[in-house]
């Protein structure tokens, strides 16, 4: 596969600061493999920057009756940046624990619900994941999208093409199953407040990575909220776009990568994308060649790499996404690979 060579600056003699963007087994997979970066030295300053609309199981319960972020995200963002010792690994399991039973409990989570508790104690939503993040000796800081709960509102056309059948579908758990193809999101409160610490990691970046994951749900949220999409526009940052390896029932139905690529521009006016990574085994030829023509209009170079699970199911494999991110970040020329090298 032939590839070209940019003319960007290497500065990567040193480690370099990484936040990752979205939610759910998405994110847990792409932080699990930035966290391997960290532990090899490539990563020095890695922070998780996570969606905050669920509304749904353990979560959506203790969001309703406390009125505070669904905290299930956010948990499994910091049991993915638990170390492989037997603290890490023993710390992930538990905070990944949920109750069995058939009583008031059954379904809840314990980290869910250390979080919830310590966010009561002391009153402060950043504050109370950074002292979750050090009990677990996380290799990084987990930080909410937004720091009020919020809904996720979507415009659904019941037949595809077909404006005069479109609906408003409201809530997260909603727009995951919702019948019919998804034309937009938009969030309620349109513009939430913000940490200062997630703009800034932003501004501080040397590499963002957005995606995979639930795509209307998980991915394009951070797009939706004005600072974040601020801070991601004006970083200088290169942003590393990681499609999915198939289509999701109930968001993407019929979406090849190349529609991927394309929402998030639209959702996202200006963004300026460095490089998407996608598993050609996931696509055939007529997508790659679609594919190829939409990095290419939004400006940015595309890298194709083995990043599947080997049992063949639709799910990241963190050990290679491990080494496809540390190519990306240490070959800023080269844009396509395959079962023979870098091109």
């Amino acid at each position: 596969m032939s590839g070209f060579i940019d003319s960007e600056p290497d500065d990567l003699d040193r480690a370099q600061a990484v936040v990752a963007l979205g939610g759910g087994h998405g994110l847990h997979a792409s932080l699990t493999a930035l966290r391997r970066l960290v532990d090899d030295l490539t990563v020095d300053d890695l922070t998780a920057i996570v969606t905050v609309a669920d509304n749904g199981g353990s979560s959506g319960r203790l969001r309703g009756e406390f009125n505070v972020l669904p905290p299930g995200d956010l948990r499994m963002a910091l049991a993915a940046l638990c170390g492989d010792d037997d603290w890490g690994d023993t710390w992930a399991k538990v905070l990944q624990h949920r109750f069995e039973g058939d009583g008031e409990m059954r379904g809840h989570v314990v980290g869910n619900l250390l979080i919830v508790g310590l966010w009561e104690l002391l009153g402060d939503h950043v504050d109370a994941l950074d002292w979750v993040g050090r009990l677990l000796g996380a290799k990084g800081r987990v930080l909410p999208m937004a720091l009020t709960p919020m809904e996720i509102t979507a415009q659904v056309r019941a037949v595809p093409g077909d404006d005069s059948a479109t609906t408003t579908v409201r809530g997260q758990v909603e727009v995951a199953t919702a019948e019919g193809e998804i034309v937009s999101i938009d969030l309620d409160p349109p513009d939430p407040p913000v940490s200062e610490e997630a703009l800034a990691k932003i501004a501080e970046a040397d590499w963002a990575f957005l995606g995979p994951g639930s795509w209307f749900s998980s991915v394009l949220p951070h797009l939706r909220v004005t600072a974040l999409r601020e801070a991601i526009l004006a970083t200088d940052a290169r942003l590393v776009v990681v499609l999915n390896l198939e289509e999701q029932a109930g968001e993407t139905g019929g979406f090849g990568p190349a529609d991927h690529l394309r929402v998030l521009v639209e959702h996202a006016p200006g963004l300026q994308v460095h490089t998407v990574l996608a598993d050609p085994s996931s696509f055939d030829a007529a997508r790659l060649v679609e594919l190829r023509e939409t990095v290419a209009s939004v400006g940015a170079r595309l890298v194709l790499d083995d990043v599947a699970v080997a049992d063949g199911s639709p799910r990241h494999d963190p050990r290679k996404l491990a080494s496809a991110y540390a190519r990306i970040m240490t070959s800023a020329g080269d844009t396509e690979h395959d079962d023979d090298g870098w091109a």
